[in-house]
C-alpha cells in the first residue's frame, strides 16, 4: 500500500508539472517543461548525494577513524543484504542522520556527532538500520526525484510571473495567478506526503534489519527532544534537504499535518510498539557494546595524546 500511495503521489506531482507547462506555453510549453525536468533529474541522479553531503559538511570515515560506528553499519548492511555504504560523520551537535545515493551500490549514510553522543549504541543501531531501510527501498532516489520536480515547479511558477503565460489557456489571467500561488504549495504538500509515507515504511524495515523495534522507538524520543533544543544552521541554510533526515532538522514543523516533512514522533513510536507487540523484538539480532580497547570515539582517530597521568576522557559514545 505504501508503494501504491507513493506511485500515486509521484503521478500527481508529474501531472501538476505538466499542467503548469501547458498553462505557461501551451503544448510546446509542456514539452519544454518536461525536457527541463528530465535534465534536472539526470543531473540529480548522478550528483545529488555529493551535493547533500557537501551542504552538511559531512566527512567520510572508515574502520580506522571510526571503528565502532563503521563496524556497526557494516553488520547492519550485512543483515539487510546490502552492499557496504560509505559512512560519514557530520560535526553537528543536533542528533540526526540521513541516507543518500542513487542506488544501494552507490549509497552513503551519515550521522551527526550529536546523535552519536546522545544515544546508546543500540539506539544508534536502530537509527542506522532505518537509514539502511531507505537505501534498500530506493527511497533516496525517490526523494531526490520529488525534490527536483518540486523545485522545477517553483521555477516554472516564477518564470510565469516574470514572462507571463499562455494567454489562450482556459483559466485566463486568474488561472495564471492561482497557479503561481498554489502550484508551489501543492508540490510541497505532495513532496511531504511522499516523505511521510516512506518514513513509516523505513521505520518498519529498520526494525526488521536490527531485530528490535524499541531501539529505534527509544532513539526517536531522544532525537525529538534534541532537535527541539539544538539549532542546525546547515539544515536551516538548506531546507530542501530536511526531508532526508530521520527527523525534521528545521525549527518549527513539529505537527503531523500537510506541511510537515515527517510523521509525528509519537505516531511513529506507537507504530514501532505495535510491531514489537506483534512478536518482533527479543533483544535484537545483535548487540553493540563499547570497544574494550580505548578509542577516541567513532568519529575521530585514536592517535590524540593526553597528558601523562591524566584520566582517559572518552570523545564519543563507545570509546
Amino acid at each position: 500500500m505504501n508503494y501504491i500511495r507513493t506511485a500515486m503521489l509521484l503521478a500527481a506531482m508529474t501531472a501538476l508539472f505538466m499542467g503548469i507547462g501547458f498553462m505557461i506555453g501551451g503544448q510546446a510549453g509542456m514539452i519544454i517543461a518536461l525536457a527541463i525536468a528530465a535534465a534536472m533529474n539526470l543531473f540529480s541522479y548522478w550528483n545529488a548525494d555529493k551535493m547533500v553531503l557537501r551542504m552538511h559538511h559531512a566527512r567520510e570515515v572508515d574502520e580506522r577513524s571510526a571503528p565502532d560506528f563503521y563496524r556497526m553499519v557494516q553488520r547492519l548492511a550485512q543483515n539487510a543484504d546490502l552492499p557496504m555504504p560509505k559512512v560519514y560523520i557530520i560535526d553537528n551537535p543536533q542528533p540526526n542522520a540521513f541516507a543518500t545515493g542513487r542506488n544501494p551500490q552507490n549509497a552513503a549514510v551519515a550521522a551527526t556527532t550529536g546523535l552519536l553522543n546522545m544515544l546508546t549504541p543500540e539506539e544508534v543501531a536502530g537509527v542506522m538500520a532505518h537509514e539502511l531501510a531507505h537505501v534498500k527501498n530506493h527511497d533516496t532516489l525517490i526523494m531526490t526525484i520529488t525534490a527536483t520536480i518540486a523545485g522545477a515547479i517553483s521555477m516554472l511558477a516564477n518564470f510565469a510571473f516574470f514572462f507571463g503565460g499562455n494567454r489562450n489557456n482556459p483559466l485566463g489571467i486568474v488561472g495564471m495567478l492561482l497557479m503561481m500561488i498554489v502550484a508551489p504549495m501543492a508540490a510541497m504538500v505532495v513532496q511531504m506526503a511522499i516523505s511521510r509515507t516512506r518514513e513509516y515504511a523505513a521505520d518498519r524495515m529498520g526494525a526488521e534489519i536490527c531485530g528490535e523495534p524499541m531501539w529505534l522507538a527509544s532513539a526517536l524520543g531522544k532525537i525529538a527532544g534534541g532537535v527541539k533544543r539544538i539549532h542546525n544552521p546547515d539544515a536551516e541554510a538548506n531546507p530542501a534537504t530536511a526531508h532526508m533526515f530521520i527527523m525534521n532538522p528545521l525549527s518549527g514543523e513539529r505537527m503531523d499535518n500537510l506541511f510537515s516533512t515527517h510523521p509525528n514522533t509519537e505516531n511513529r513510536i506507537n507504530e514501532l510498539r505495535k510491531i514489537a507487540d506483534g512478536g518482533l523484538g527479543t533483544g535484537g539480532r545483535m548487540s553493540f557494546g563499547r570497544s574494550a580497547a580505548p578509542q577516541s570515539g567513532p568519529w575521530s582517530g585514536s592517535g590524540r595524546s593526553e597528558p601523562a597521568g591524566s584520566p582517559h576522557r572518552p570523545k564519543g559514545p563507545w570509546g
